[in-house]
């Protein structure tokens, strides 16, 4: 069985070596899904009785791991020093530096590693992240999917 649930955030980023619009500083509303398969847990007087996990429970781990923590930020390619070094100039500004170039395949890349530890079998169920897939606009999106993690 798999299950998914979706959450949203708002974050600044650019892509520097962008041919078009996206070298320069703007945002997105990003849209998060996160898809967990696992067997229908069935223990009779526990909360996640006829669950994979309770969605609630889905959403406060990604909130807590990922989404809490990009919402509101800029997103930076620790590289792009210029902007990082702007950045630096605004006080108390939310900026994430990232290892790489924050395309949504990188962020999605970045969101799988950041839940995956966080996402473990309770009740014997094979609980287990399968994809996280990371919407830039509602047109456009990546999947970083278990079968093909670094």
């Amino acid at each position: 069985m798999r299950i998914t649930r979706k959450l949203e955030f708002d974050a600044g980023h650019r892509i520097p070596d962008h041919a078009s619009q996206c070298r320069h500083l703007h945002g997105h509303r990003y849209v998060l899904e996160v898809t967990l398969s696992g067997d229908v847990v069935r223990a009779h007087g526990e909360p996640a009785n006829g669950m994979v996990m309770d969605f609630g429970e889905v959403k406060t781990i990604a909130r807590r791991h990922v989404v809490d923590l990009w919402d509101h930020a800029f997103l930076a390619w620790r590289e792009d020093t210029a902007v990082v070094a702007f950045l630096a100039t605004l006080p108390g500004h939310k900026t994430v530096l990232l290892d790489t170039v924050p395309t949504a395949e990188n962020l999605a890349i970045e969101a799988f590693r950041l839940l995956d530890p966080h996402y473990r079998d309770v009740f014997g169920n094979s609980l287990t992240l399968q994809r996280v897939r990371l919407y830039e606009t509602p047109n456009c999106w990546a999947d970083a999917l278990r079968e093909e993690m670094p």
